[in-house]
């Protein structure tokens, strides 16, 4: 029996999403809850098992076109047995890759385990997940594992070879190989994130009155209490003490203290409005296997030292992997962006509308300084708050910035409620 493989339900406001890549080829055999295709939205990576146990008989929508939810992806018949349904498999499996009869996909392929990243780097190079060894926990197939058997076939075309296992995908337009001193160009479809990106901080230079507000910070006494106590943090938590839980904590005690940093605008039915938030979700800028993503912290000013670091930590991983899901990228009510983390001295970050504020964090740099007199050096880091000034006072503004820098210089007032 014949089954279709359609773009599920991904959020109330998706209509659209983009086809990342199939981590099968027609004819392959697949069981049943194995991923087969990734598909992307502009916030999140969503991969799409296989409903039955059965071969892929057909490719509907290749990697980079854009479909629509309910649309068909691909056609499998259904099949309870996986002898005849593997031997099919092999034989279409030969005549596609060219390689010896009865090659069965790795484990890591066959069990449905490719990650969506590692499953992009096959599909560009046109292989299948079964020329590359997994090495991930739990046999997953990892991005890195994907590099290497794009290197392995490289180094086997320059000797004139070709791997055993090479697919064909339909998705991979041939390349045009460049002479020598040729000055080649290469285009690419602006994934569904990257143009999410792009909108978004478009309409928020063209809708908010964005203003930037800076000050400096003594990062001495954070990395004193960091290197004091850092191992038995460690030992007790399981996570390290690194620095965003301190600003976290900072910009909790910011907001209650300035509560428009906190707040949207919102049209209403008597013209804008402003709703101020009781609470405060965080939304901490993390680097994604497909770019800058914002999941948010819930309910942050509730949480520990030790929760915020668990919870970033968390997000980072699954930031790597494109497995964060849709309901942890959306609704916050302010933001921290550390771009100190990628050499970044100073920038002017963008409000993430409907957000009010945004605050950027910058490398730490030991610089002379005048303390009672005296020139010293300490350890420094540059800030950046940009606000929306339709709803942020510039009073409000440096007054939240200098209660962040109150907090970090002496973190014993978090504590304390000082």
């Amino acid at each position: 029996m014949s089954v279709e493989l359609k773009v599920p339900s991904v959020g109330e406001s998706v209509t659209e999403v983009q086809v990342g890549g199939w981590l099968v080829q027609p004819g392959q055999r697949v069981e049943r809850d194995q991923v087969v295709v990734v598909i992307e939205t502009d916030k999140a990576t969503v991969e799409i098992p296989a409903p039955v146990a059965g071969v892929i008989t057909q490719i509907a929508k290749t990697s980079g076109m854009k479909v629509r939810v309910g649309e068909v992806l691909g056609v499998m018949e259904e099949s309870g047995t996986s002898g005849g349904a593997a031997s099919a498999s092999g034989g279409a499996g030969s005549a596609a890759t060219g390689a010896t009869s009865g090659a069965a996909p790795s484990s890591a392929a066959a069990s449905g385990k490719v990650m969506p990243a590692a499953a992009r780097v096959l599909a560009d190079a046109g292989l299948a997940a079964s020329s590359a060894t997994a090495t991930g926990p739990g046999g997953r197939l990892l991005k890195e594992d994907a590099l290497r058997a794009v290197e392995a076939k490289g180094a086997a075309a320059a000797k004139g070879g070709a791997p055993a296992a090479t697919v064909a995908s339909p998705a991979v337009v041939p390349a045009t190989v460049a002479s020598p001193g040729a000055r080649a160009t290469e285009t690419v479809a602006m994934s569904p994130l990257r143009r999410t990106i792009a909108r978004r901080l478009v309409e928020a230079q063209a809708t908010a009155a964005l203003l930037t507000t800076f000050n400096e910070i003594d990062m001495g006494e954070v990395q004193r209490l960091r290197q004091l106590h850092g191992e038995a943090f460690l030992a007790k938590h399981g996570v390290k003490l690194g620095l965003m839980s301190f600003f976290v904590k900072a910009v909790v005690e910011a907001v209650a203290a300035v509560p428009a940093l906190n707040a949207q605008i919102r049209a209403g039915a008597s013209g804008d409005e402003i709703v101020y938030h009781h609470y405060c979700d965080l939304g901490v800028a993390v680097g994604g296997g497909k770019g800058l993503v914002v999941p948010v912290i819930r309910d942050a000013e509730r949480l520990s030292f030790a929760d915020v670091e668990r919870t970033i930590a968390d997000f980072g991983k699954r930031a790597q992997a494109n497995q964060l899901a849709l309901e942890e990228l959306s609704g916050g009510t302010f933001t921290l962006s550390n771009g100190g983390i990628y050499g970044s001295l100073l920038s002017t970050p963008i409000v993430n509308p409907p957000q009010s504020g945004v605050l950027g964090l910058h490398a730490i740099q030991e610089r002379p300084v005048a303390r009672d007199g005296q020139v010293v050096i300490r350890p420094m880091m540059y800030v950046a708050l940009t606000y929306d000034h339709r709803i942020v006072d510039g009073r409000e503004a440096v007054t939240f910035l200098k209660r962040v820098k109150e907090c970090i210089e002496s973190p014993a007032r978090i504590l304390l409620d000082a």
